[in-house]
């Protein structure tokens, strides 16, 4: 999906990603404290996230044409991702104490 967009789209889409990534890596620094990775962490992790989630979702064979689809996975990707290092890093803080 990636390798069929111009470099414009590309980076427009990056630049978007990364504003929504900004803004709910900042929110959930807030809402998580000392159980999140701080305000650019949970930026860089979300847009991970996101990527990865969509080029997941591509590579099994969904359509991802639409980009409320896209948009959907991506979403749900991210907040996936975060979760579940949110989830190591408390079991390994419980294991370390």
């Amino acid at each position: 999906m990636f390798l069929h967009l111009d470099s414009t789209s590309l980076l427009f889409g990056f630049a978007i990603i990364a504003a929504f990534g900004f803004f709910f890596g900042t929110a959930l620094d807030a809402i998580m404290k000392e159980g999140g990775f701080g305000p650019t962490g949970n930026t860089l992790l979300f847009i991970f996230g996101f990527f990865a989630a969509v080029t997941v979702a591509n590579r099994h064979g969904v359509n991802l044409s639409d980009p409320k689809m896209a948009i959907a996975w991506g979403l749900g990707g991210a907040f996936a991702f975060i979760s579940v290092l949110a989830l190591i890093k408390a079991g390994l803080a419980r294991l370390g104490s």
